[in-house]
């Protein structure tokens, strides 16, 4: 079904007109029961496409500072909003667990260190080897000279074999012993080794514990990763919301309905309690905390820039250079200026459920309505930004409401002799109020204005 081209480009608020969107409407309303209807000329006008993008205050860099141990904060050398320095002192912490941890580690590291390696000598039966040969070499030659003593040839031919055989047995025997004691010592060697690395293994473990330890030790005296300031309360400075923090900063008229809406907030994620979530208690000397407990936040705000969500429908209309102006509802009425820096590849769910794409612009300083200075924005605060993605300049061009969506074809109602003619046209830059047609129209050419929705083919035209 037809509808409304108001509605196809609802995405975009606030064109910069060069020429009044009156001076397009040149015809009249028609008589009758068409009173609602109304002409007016094709003419030229410049074209600002203005997509709508909310976005959210980010800081240079933020840092969330931990407790390395379990313990007592024994001293606290910065204050709330103070000024640091990247590896100045921020607190020390008092833990005997991690001391006692590392005396422990130290006592393990020691005894590892001190112990010798253990080896396995290998056999030696050499001299066993030789004593067995001299009395075996002996009794063969003994036994040689017995048999040979025998008159009978048959015998003694009988003994010497018997002799020979004999000495050959214990040839075989005693090469085989000597293959088994080389293997005996061979195995020896693989336990030794098995052993020494057993022990390498061991004095890695504990001197990794020991470093581990001496470095936990170490960390109890909390130094700052970046420069930036101080802050006590919970980490807003990479973009995240403080809705608390933002509270102060809206107009006097809405603090009581914020304070409502975070109040059944707070009801709702209670389970409907009431009970506000307890709050983190600033960090103060003698104050108990827990390793990986966050202490405090160093919030770099050198440099504020802005995380814009731009919708995948309008994404690519979106690059590098675009300006945009920013308004934020914790300063109505001031504009601070802005540029796209980059544009994400990654994809993210937008909050309205939808595939989004997160811009980065720079944010340059805002001005009021009487020229002065706007306040610098926080870390966290909420803005929309308004990126001019097109400019055509004494573009073709009609009001919006006289451009009527069918489907994928835009298209207007020409007023062809009195009658109603149905004419498609191709599109340029979208204003809200106005906008480029680029193929389709003249300049003269009388076109439905209003009413574009109600018209019919044919349909006579004032």
């Amino acid at each position: 079904m037809a509808r409304s081209y108001d509605d196809a480009v609802s995405r975009v608020r606030r064109p910069l007109l060069a020429v009044p969107v009156a001076a397009l409407l040149l015809g009249g309303c028609a008589g009758g029961g068409d009173h609602d209807i109304a002409l007016g000329q094709v003419g030229r006008a410049d074209v600002n496409e203005i997509v709508e993008a909310p976005a959210t205050v980010v800081a240079r860099a933020s840092a969330s500072v931990t407790s390395p141990a379990n313990g007592t904060i024994a001293r606290l050398a910065v204050k709330e909003g103070q000024q640091v320095k990247a590896g100045q002192l921020l607190l020390e912490i008092d833990s005997p667990q991690a001391q006692e941890q590392l005396a422990q580690a130290e006592q393990a590291h020691d005894a590892a260190m001190s112990s010798a390696d253990v080896s396995v000598p290998p056999a030696d039966l050499s001299q066993t080897q030789e004593a067995t040969d001299r009395a075996a070499t002996a009794a063969f030659a003994q036994a040689r000279r017995a048999a040979e003593q025998v008159p009978d040839k048959a015998t003694r031919d009988a003994l010497l074999a018997q002799v020979g055989q004999s000495q050959a047995a214990y040839a075989a025997a005693r090469a085989n012993a000597n293959d088994a004691i080389r293997r005996f010592n061979a195995g020896l060697g693989s336990i030794s080794a098995a052993l020494g690395s057993l022990s390498a293994a061991q004095r890695a473990q504990t001197e990794a514990a020991l470093l581990l330890a001496q470095g936990t030790v170490d960390a109890l005296s909390i130094r700052s990763p970046i420069s930036g300031t101080v802050s006590f309360g919970s980490a807003s400075g990479a973009g995240s919301n403080s809705l608390s923090g933002l509270l102060g900063s809206l107009p006097g008229g809405s603090q009581a309905e914020a304070s409502q809406l975070l109040e059944e907030s707070g009801q709702a994620q209670a389970g409907g309690s009431g009970e506000a979530p307890p709050a983190r208690n600033a960090p103060a000397e003698g104050m108990p905390v827990s390793a990986g407990e966050t202490l405090l936040t160093i919030i770099d705000v050198s440099d504020l820039s802005l995380a814009a969500e731009v919708d995948e429908t309008d994404i690519l209309l979106v690059k590098p250079g675009i300006t945009a102006d920013v308004e934020f509802d914790a300063v109505p009425g001031a504009s601070y200026p802005a540029e796209v820096q980059s544009v994400d590849l990654g994809p993210t769910t937008s909050s309205r459920g939808g595939v989004s794409y997160v811009v980065h612009l720079s944010l340059g300083t805002g001005s009021t309505p009487d020229g002065e200075p706007a306040p610098e924005p926080r870390p966290g605060m909420s803005a929309v930004a308004d990126l001019l993605v097109r400019t055509a300049h004494n573009a073709v061009s009609v009001p919006s409401s006289a451009v009527v969506r069918d489907g994928s074809v835009d298209t207007v109602w020409l007023a062809a002799n009195g009658r109603a003619e149905r004419r498609e046209v191709k599109l340029g830059a979208q204003g809200e109020d106005v906008v480029q047609v680029l193929e389709g129209l003249e300049i003269g050419d009388q076109v439905v204005v209003r009413g574009a929705d109600r018209v019919s083919a044919g349909q006579s035209l004032p």
